[in-house]
Formats: C-alpha cells, structure tokens, sequence
C-alpha cells in the first residue's frame, strides 16, 4: 500500500492529524480530486484507519517506540511469513492484499500468471507480490522509497528456492516520473496488481493516472484491484476507475467489505 509523506509518520500521529477533504468533480475529463485540510470528514477517516490499524496490536509484542509482528499464511502451496511494522500504513497487512491473494490462489486457471509479467503498485508489505512469485509470475513490486527495505526483506524470505523467477523491487511515486522510469513499452506487464491502495491520502488521482499509464489501449494489460470500502471517496474513486476501464466486478466479500475488480484498457 503506497500512501503520501505524511502517512510515514506513526499511526499514533496520524490519529492527531487534521486534515480537509472535499471531492470536486470535473465534468470535462470524469477526474475526482481529493484534496485535504482539516475538517472533521477528514479527521474522522485517519482515525477510522488508525483504529483498524491498531487493533492488530493484540498479536503483536509491544516495543517503546514501534510494534513489530509476524503474520503467517499459508497460500499457493507454502508457508508465507510477512513482517509489519506499526511505523506506517504502508508496512501492515490490509484486507485487501489478503483477498486477492486468495483470489489468485483460487482462479489460477481464469488468471494463469506462470510465466508472466506482473507489476504490483503500493506493494506494502509484499504478501501479494509474494503469492504471484509463489504462482510463477516475474514480479516487480514496487512501493515509495521507505517502504522497500521491509519489502524486499519478506519477498526474498518467502520467495529464496520457492519461486520460478527472483521477484523484483523498485521505487514509485503514484503519477511522478511515470515515462522516464517505466517508459511503455519497454516495461510492458501482463497484470496490474493494486490492493488497498485506495484511502484517505490525497493522491487518488495521481493513482488512477499511474493505472492508465501500465493499462493502456493496446497493453492487453490486465488490472486487478482489491480494496475494502471504508469511505465515501472509495466509492468516488471506484466510478472514476470504471469510467477509466472496462471493469467487472469479480469478487464481493460482504463481511469483510471487499470489492475485487478486473480491469482492460478501454481501445
């Protein structure tokens, strides 16, 4: 999961913060930005995701500055052991990833990714690209610069002898840099993976922009996007990602408030 600057500080922070957010439509081009300043809206998102966020404490061993744990899955035929961190977002296990890594598991013949391309944007902590290496994808993972070291950490864990091919990290920033450092095609991907890369962290449009770049008319690139619906911006970012693609809804796990979708560029 990538998220802005400003999520690389504490969870206990974040819960302090106030921030603005208002959504404006643009009729023109179908965009949603978000923008951010302190109202309460805002205020009451961060800590709906510090909450969530906290309350994986209880398997975890407390520390002075910063919780760390352990999460074992068993998946696409072997043990996966993912290390998180409680500094940011971007270091937990969210709903997602954990859905359509399953999802994977289980449909491995609709999404076949021996042998294949895949790319995955706000990597996190690694456990979906981890189960596409496990799968028989070359995977580049890739995440903001602070969040690799704990990424490249749990995929070579998981992945050293286990893997067809050795999975790959990079840095991303969502919508910066886009042609310079992944120029099409010469970095052409057969999926797309995302999951819970959808929250309260200002740069919705600079993700969307990021998806079209990778699944383009003429990539047959095709899009997998997991997200637990927490707000009222996930659902503004969900008819701008359907109006960007032609999208199916593949998944829905009610109890977890899980949507899947497959995606294609529109030719």
């Amino acid at each position: 999961m990538e998220r802005s600057s400003s999520d690389s500080q504490h969870v206990r922070q974040q819960q302090q913060h106030h921030g603005k957010k208002k959504e404006v439509d643009d009729k023109q081009d179908g965009k949603r930005r978000v923008e951010q300043g302190p109202t309460d809206g805002a205020l009451t998102d961060h800590k709906v995701m510090a909450g969530e966020a906290l309350d994986r404490r209880n398997i975890w061993e407390p520390s002075v500055y910063y919780a760390l744990g352990m999460e074992t899955f068993y998946i696409a035929g072997h043990n996966i052991s993912i290390r998180e961190s409680m500094d940011t977002y971007g270091a937990l296990i969210w709903p997602g990833a954990r859905a359509l890594s399953q999802f994977l598991e289980n449909n491995q013949q609709q999404m076949n990714l021996m042998d294949k391309a895949v790319l995955e944007i706000g990597a996190g902590t690694g456990l979906l690209s981890t189960v596409a290496s496990l799968l028989g994808a070359w995977v580049t993972a890739t995440d903001l610069p602070d969040i690799l070291s704990n990424l490249t950490f749990n995929l070579l864990r998981n992945t050293k002898g286990r893997s067809r091919y050795t999975p790959q990290v990079a840095a991303l920033t969502w919508g910066q840099d886009l042609g310079r450092d992944f120029p099409y095609p010469s970095y052409h991907y057969d999926y797309v993976l995302a999951a819970d890369v959808v929250y309260p962290h200002g740069c919705l449009e600079e993700l969307l922009e990021t998806m079209r770049h990778f699944c383009r008319p003429g990539s047959r690139t095709t899009l997998l996007w997991a997200n637990k619906i927490r707000f009222q911006s996930d659902l503004g970012f969900t008819e701008c990602f359907k109006s960007s693609f032609n999208s199916t809804l593949v998944l829905e796990l009610p109890l977890q408030e899980v949507r899947i979708y497959k995606a294609t560029a529109k030719e």
